[in-house]
């Protein structure tokens, strides 16, 4: 076994060596006919002499815990000694966190599932990731030649990355953006994670829709914020019942999650002209506005923003995969000084080979192929489920009008006798993971029932089979 030693100063070596040995035996991480190390290999390992060694040794043996036997070395006595006292201290004496994160819960995402049926909402395609060219290009970034170029790199993300971000997102979304705008991040989360840092100050007032995406609820409340919900209708966020004293209103105005409509564009006017009026900070959360089968796109809140009081984040989570983890934030210029040091404190940077790797893959023209190639698949699984919702569900589901993302809500019929929550553990048990009860979003208001059935991850054949499942959970 590799006896660890380390020696705090070099006084005293022998006491040291001698009392971290005689308390590795009590506790019983040395166990007993254990072989030692040899007093020369030791006393090399650790640059003193044999003697110190020897000496440490000798103090063992005559306290009975090791005991030498001639030709063999040294060994740990046995039978074992008991440990004296315990290896730790009872569990009530441990570090504990602060309160607020037994109040947070968990999220319905389980990161080591791997079900049957995968009709999880949020998750893309895995079978279609471009894997051959994008392993080309992590390939060329991780050359010693490329990789040892630099120690750390720019907090607010590569210039090529931001650069290439800020042209893809005026072809495809029509957002208006200068690459210094562009902040690159770990993900969507941490973009609103840094906005609210530099932002907001503990006991402020976010508001959020009810129901919502999770995470960034939980987020806003481990910052020690006030989070409220609003409620959404037809038309989306009812600027109207957004309470007074709010700072910051985070929004998914393209596509909302879970249930999907649009905002209006008298809505957006609406939440554009509170915003100027309150002085308060719009959080727009763009996740799949390139997905959209049909209808004209809404524009976004932050084209029509004219007094930067809109901060646009969007990811490649649902375009590529999740795992990436790559991210971006529009900011003005008063906050992109703050936003950069946000950054820097949190994790200096986001990972450059993959920074880099996505920078050549948007700009040479491949992940606007993959996105096109995308939209047809995600487009045919979306008629798909919609023709089978409405045929075989139309008795206990009130489906959502929507035509963009990976997923399709549906709210359950009042007459249905069971809850959503009873109908997705169910579904688990039958093979197919469609994770999300609508209940479980809610924030502040009385919790609605439905379904969140995502079509992104599995694959088209298995769409009927997996709704035939969920449609027997439903009964």
């Amino acid at each position: 076994m590799e006896v660890h030693v380390s020696l705090t100063d070099r006084r005293r070596l022998s006491e040291q060596i001698y009392r971290q040995l005689r308390a590795g035996i009590r506790a019983g991480r040395l166990p007993a006919t254990e072989a030692l190390p040899s007093s020369r290999e030791l006393a090399d390992r650790l640059d003193v002499s044999r003697n110190t060694v020897v000496a440490a040794y000798e103090r063992l043996a005559a306290e009975g815990l090791v005991r030498s036997r001639p030709g063999s070395g040294v060994f740990v006595s046995e039978p074992a000694i008991a440990p004296a006292t315990p290896y730790r201290t009872e569990p009530d004496s441990y570090p504990q966190p602060q309160p607020v994160w037994d109040t947070l819960g968990s999220s319905h995402y389980d990161a080591t599932a791997a079900p049957e049926i995968d009709m999880r909402a949020g998750i893309p395609s895995r079978e279609h990731f471009p894997y051959a060219a994008w392993r080309a290009r992590i390939s060329r970034q991780l050359r010693p030649s490329v990789l040892g170029t630099s120690a750390y790199g720019e907090p607010a993300g590569s210039p090529a990355l931001r650069e290439a971000i800020a042209a893809h997102i005026a072809v495809s979304r029509g957002v208006r953006a200068e690459p210094e705008e562009v902040f690159v991040t770990s993900g969507t989360q941490q973009a609103i994670d840094l906005a609210a840092r530099v932002l907001l100050a503990p006991g402020d007032l976010v508001a959020v829709e009810d129901p919502c995406y999770r995470p960034p609820a939980m987020l806003f409340r481990s910052l020690h914020l006030r989070v409220a919900g609003v409620p959404v209708d037809d038309e989306g966020l009812v600027v109207d019942a957004i309470p007074a004293g709010v700072r910051l209103v985070y929004v998914t105005p393209s596509h909302q999650f879970p249930l999907g409509m649009s905002l209006s564009t008298r809505r957006r006017r609406q939440l554009l002209d509170w915003a100027d009026r309150t002085g308060a900070v719009i959080v727009e959360d763009d996740y799949d506005t390139e997905f959209r089968y049909g209808g004209r796109p809404l524009e976004p809140l932050q084209s029509l923003d004219r007094s930067w009081r809109v901060l646009y984040v969007g990811s490649f989570s649902k375009t590529l995969l999740p795992t990436l983890r790559l991210g971006f934030l529009l900011a003005p210029p008063s906050l992109r000084p703050a936003l950069r040091t946000a950054k820097l404190v949190t994790d200096w940077h986001t990972s450059g080979p993959m920074q880099a790797a996505l920078a050549e893959f948007i700009s040479s023209g491949a992940f606007a192929r993959h996105i096109r190639r995308m939209r047809r698949t995600y487009e045919a699984r979306h008629q798909l489920v919609v023709s089978i919702v409405d045929s075989e569900f139309a008795d206990c589901l009130v489906r959502i009008p929507s035509a963009a993302g990976i997923h399709v809500t549906g709210l359950l019929r009042p007459e249905v006798g069971r809850t959503d929550d009873e109908i997705v553990r169910l579904a688990l048990r039958r093979g197919v993971d469609v994770s999300l009860p609508v209940s479980a979003l809610a924030v502040t208001g009385p919790p609605r029932h439905g379904l969140v059935i995502g079509y992104g991850a599995v694959p088209t054949d298995r769409i009927p089979e997996g709704l035939r499942r969920l449609r027997e959970c439903v009964s």
